[in-house]
């Protein structure tokens, strides 16, 4: 990577300790943890200690940095924090209107409803004029959950109702164990993200993948800053593409307490030491990748709220093409 006409190395001469949450131990958010935790402690004073707490990447990450329980916490999808800011949904007892980005790391995400081709339906408008019984697999709805929370809204607002028509919801905390439930054939209904994962493949052929009707759509956006999004031509083989609900991107979160030169320094490594995250994903393609590489700098500076003013220093910085 060059490092002519780039944003200059940050050096920051006492001892931090921060501390940070990222995911439940084993999956992205933490590794993004880890890569800056290394990558500042470098960079900052002796003695510097930085402590990756576990968490969810959901709500609760939200509300930990918001409630000053951490310094800087991630999450996923990005734009669901917005609603933190003003106190709509979930935030609607509580909400943070301190809170700034450190940037975005990307992962190209829907959430993707599902379901088998037993059934015979192919659109919304079918499922509700049949109302079958369905073992719908999806997360938690418990008010941290951005999965759970979302297909509840999605399914709400489309009519669909789960438990009325003699079904059941199977509820887990990750995408993984909803996927298990579909492939041992324990699920004949889907609602999930993490849409690059290969199980999704595994069963595609054998479900209709349904599209979100504009209205409902709209209305999330409207209400939540929830925006939608494609899923394109034949990502899942033989389906055109559909429209659903956007799930895309990690938000790295602090809050206007976080000194300027940490800020600073935060948004110079993710947007100059990037190599070092994509190397762990470069067995992967690019849009089978749970973080969607090649990383861009400018883009990483794209957040869905503002910009802490110190990380906003280091996209302004970046030299134009």
């Amino acid at each position: 990577m060059s490092t002519s006409n780039r944003p200059q190395e940050p050096r920051i001469d006492r001892k931090l300790t921060l501390h940070m949450r990222g995911d439940w131990g084993a999956a992205n958010l933490h590794r993004v943890c880890g890569w800056v935790s290394q990558e500042l402690t470098d960079r900052s004073g002796p003695g510097t200690r930085v402590a990756i707490w576990n968490s969810r990447g959901f709500a609760d990450a939200v509300r930990a940095v918001g409630r000053g329980e951490v310094d800087i916490a991630m999450t996923t999808p990005a734009a669901f924090t917005v609603a933190a800011l003003d106190g709509r949904g979930i935030y609607r007892d509580e909400h943070f209107p301190k809170l700034r980005a450190l940037g975005v790391v990307p992962q190209r995400d829907r959430l993707v409803v599902g379901i088998h081709r037993s059934l015979g339906i192919t659109t919304f408008a079918e499922l509700r004029d049949r109302a079958p019984r369905l073992q719908m697999a999806t997360a938690l709805d418990d008010g941290e959950n951005h999965v759970g929370l979302a297909a509840r809204q999605l399914l709400g607002r489309a009519g669909v109702d789960v438990l009325g028509w003699g079904g059941e919801f199977l509820e887990d905390e990750r995408p993984q164990e909803a996927l298990a439930h579909v492939l041992a054939g324990r699920a004949n209904a889907i609602v999930q993200e993490a849409a690059m994962l290969p199980q999704w493949q595994q069963f595609g052929p054998d479900f209709h993948f349904l599209e979100v009707e504009a209205d409902v759509l709209a209305s999330l956006d409207a209400d939540f800053g929830w925006p939608a999004s494609t899923v394109p031509d034949n990502y899942f083989p033989g389906r055109s593409a559909f429209r659903t609900l956007d799930f895309s991107d990690f938000l790295m979160l602090t809050t206007t307490d976080l000194a300027d030169d940490i800020a600073y320094a935060i948004a110079w490594i993710l947007g100059e030491t990037r190599h070092i995250i994509e190397e762990q994903y470069l067995h992967l393609r690019p849009e089978s990748s749970p973080i969607t590489y090649p990383l861009d700098p400018p883009t990483m500076g794209h957040a869905p709220i503002s910009l802490h003013p110190g990380a906003a220093r280091y996209y302004r910085a970046l030299p134009t093409v």
